[in-house]
């Protein structure tokens, strides 16, 4: 006997409940995780089922029949009962717009097993009619049925037909075959969900790669920045010497004006000690020549330590700037160290993910 392959119609993913046979009130989950639930279609039976695979064992291999009722008890739980299972299923989804979908399916495929029993019941009505006009050459022949419109006829008493073991043995076959195309079906799926979230997490790892590579930019920006601001440190530090020339020559300076300073003081005294010492016959003339001579000294001399002052300003402001040229350079040089730390860091981090989006390349089917 062949069978034609069962083909699935629609698939989602849910969180799968069956209700506790003790009870009958409270919900047991069939695992900790979300799994595939199908519709399928039997093309050879005309049957509709609502199969869902967890491991190596079906949770839900549900018939669908017109007398089911698929209930919303919340905005994203329903169920149904199934009286030939003896239980009551419950999905839990996790969104709205995925429990209407399926409640949707649930009513096609409803009606669709309702289309398939009554044109099933017809063929059944015409071939007890062709059975009751050839009731005198043929004995009647009890009729063997299975599960709704499974329904089959089978002549117990005609010698052709295969006996009872052999027709359950055909029915295990049958069975055994349709439960492992569902679990190809199931793992079928299951591979497809998987490449999908690999699919999403590689997307996710191009995203943050992209924005590494931002980030490493904009590091790279701040570490030329910063090799800018060393540059222009050094060649103040490289000026330095020339400052240091103009320190020197402001010192002799100084010392020039000191000297002359002390020169003027000396004639100064001279001047006064030969206005003040014993003399013969003074002459009027060198008298006024002498006293001017000690004016014009004592208005140089304070001019002189002016200039000495505002000298020792100016050399005291270089000192200054000096020794803030050199605290800024010392601290560029920190932040150039921070920056290539960093640098480092980044680097480093953006090789790792790189190997990481390698594997998961590698790992993907």
């Amino acid at each position: 006997m062949s069978t034609a392959r069962e083909q699935p119609i629609f698939s989602t993913r849910a969180h799968v409940f069956q209700i506790d046979p003790a009870t009958k009130r409270n919900w047991i989950p069939a695992g900790k995780h979300a799994l595939t639930v199908s519709y399928f279609y039997d093309a050879t039976r005309n049957v509709y089922r609502i199969i869902s695979i967890g491991g190596a064992k079906a949770i839900i291999n549900s018939t669908v029949t017109p007398n089911m009722t698929f209930t919303k008890t919340s905005q994203k739980f329903g169920q149904w009962a199934d009286s030939r299972a003896n239980t009551v299923y419950g999905l839990g989804f996790g969104s709205e717009q995925q429990l209407t979908q399926f409640a949707e399916k649930f009513q096609e495929v409803k009606e669709a097993a309702r289309l398939a029993r009554e044109k099933s019941q017809d063929g059944g009505e015409l071939t007890s009619t062709a059975l009751a006009m050839a009731s005198h050459q043929v004995p009647p022949s009890p009729l063997v049925s299975t599960n709704g419109p499974e329904e089959k006829l089978f002549r117990s008493q005609s010698a052709d037909a295969p006996g009872p073991t052999e027709r359950e043995r055909l029915k295990k076959m049958l069975s055994e075959g349709s439960v492992g195309e569902v679990q190809w079906e199931a793992e079928f799926f299951a591979l497809q969900d998987s490449n999908q979230r690999l699919a999403g997490a590689l997307r996710e790892a191009n995203a943050a790669a992209t924005q590494w590579r931002q980030q490493l930019e904009v590091q790279r920006a701040e570490a030329e920045h910063l090799r800018q601001r060393v540059a222009e440190l050094e060649a103040q530090v490289a000026a330095e010497p020339v400052r240091a020339g103009e320190k020197e020559a402001t010192s002799q300076s100084v010392e020039q004006l000191e000297a002359r300073v002390q020169t003027k003081d000396q004639e100064i005294q001279t001047l006064k000690n030969q206005s003040t010492g014993p003399r013969e016959a003074p002459d009027t003339a060198e008298r006024e020549e002498t006293q001017q001579q000690v004016q014009v000294g004592c208005r140089t001399s304070p001019d002189l330590e002016t200039r000495n002052a505002e000298l020792e300003q100016q050399l005291r402001a270089m000192e200054s700037n000096l020794e803030e040229a050199r605290a800024e350079r010392e601290r560029a040089r920190a932040e150039v160290g921070r920056a290539a730390q960093l640098l480092d860091v980044r680097l480093f981090e953006l090789s790792e993910l790189r190997e990481g989006l390698a594997r998961l390349a590698e790992a993907a089917p």
